[in-house]
Parts: C-alpha cells; sequence; structure tokens
C-alpha cells in the first residue's frame, strides 16, 4: 500500500533517468531549457520522482531531485520480488510488472529499470506498451508500484483473516 514517509529517516540515491532540451526561438537566435526526470530511493521500498525544469542543466536536476523527494511512497515487497503482478498506465504509457523467481534478475530497461532498481526489487519481469516517452514510463511505473499490495494490507481491507486471502 503506498504510503508518503518522512526524508529524514532515509538513506537516498538520486538517479538521473532522462535529461532534455527545448529551445524557445526569440528575436536574437534560440534559448535553450533543460528538464530532468529523477528518480530517489533507498533500495528498501521506498521510491520518489520528481521533474525539474531551468535554464541549466544543473539547476533543472537539482530541482527534479527536490521534488522526487517530496513524493515518496513505500512499495511492499516480498523476497526481493513484488507480491503479485500488476500494470501501471500514465498518459499513453502503459507498464506490465511481474514478479520472478529469485535468480531472474531485473528485466526491464530505460525508466522502468530506474524506478525498480531505486526500489530495491532484485526479481522481476517487465513489458512496456505503448507509449515510450521517459516522461509517462516512469509515471505509470510508479502508478503500477502504488497499487501494489501484501497480504497483511489486503486482509485488514477485507475484514478477514490473512490466511483467507492466500486460499480465495
Amino acid at each position: 500500500m503506498a504510503r508518503k514517509v518522512k526524508i529524514g529517516e532515509l538513506q537516498l540515491k538520486d538517479k538521473l533517468v532522462y535529461i532534455g532540451r527545448v529551445a524557445k526561438v526569440v528575436k536574437g537566435g534560440r534559448r535553450f531549457s533543460f528538464t530532468s526526470v529523477i528518480v530517489v530511493g533507498d533500495g528498501n521500498g521506498h521510491v520518489g520522482i520528481g521533474l525539474g525544469k531551468a535554464n541549466e542543466v544543473s539547476s533543472a536536476i537539482a530541482k527534479g531531485s527536490e521534488d522526487a523527494r517530496k513524493n515518496i511512497i513505500y512499495v511492499p515487497l516480498r523476497k526481493g520480488t513484488l507480491p503479485h503482478t500488476v500494470i501501471g498506465k500514465y498518459g499513453a504509457g502503459k507498464v506490465l510488472l511481474k514478479p520472478a523467481t529469485p535468480g531472474t534478475g531485473l528485466i526491464a530497461g530505460g525508466g522502468v529499470r530506474a524506478v525498480l532498481e531505486a526500489v530495491g526489487i532484485q526479481d522481476v519481469l517487465t513489458k512496456s506498451l505503448g507509449s515510450s516517452n521517459p516522461h509517462n514510463v516512469v509515471k505509470a511505473t510508479i502508478s503500477a508500484l502504488r497499487n501494489v499490495y501484501d497480504a497483511k494490507a489486503i486482509s485488514e481491507r477485507r475484514g478477514v483473516e490473512i490466511q483467507s486471502v492466500y486460499t480465495g
């Protein structure tokens, strides 16, 4: 279950996923601006993403990192993988995350890999469907991770014992 956490108690690592340059044509020529997509995580179930925009690359990265630290969620993990299969959507981006057996590794690319590494997932199978835009793929991955629940949370929500969640 996704929940917000305090930053002070976590050891977060930043990862730059994407840096983009946009040009605005003005009278004197072109004026460049930069956007960045940053992922932060502690490798133990906490992850956040942020977008930064500025006139310089370093400023865009700093703003993205600051934004990511404000948007941290918790993802319940089970033995280094996800408890169940989940699909996340954002815009035209769609991401499928499937749990895998130990030793499989992180089968993912681009923005999905960066997010899953930041969370601390070691074994998972992924498929990116739809848009390959880094913004949409990263946000779709976070959307999928927000919908990951462990058995304890489901049993509390249904008001039943934890064993009946497994047996159906």
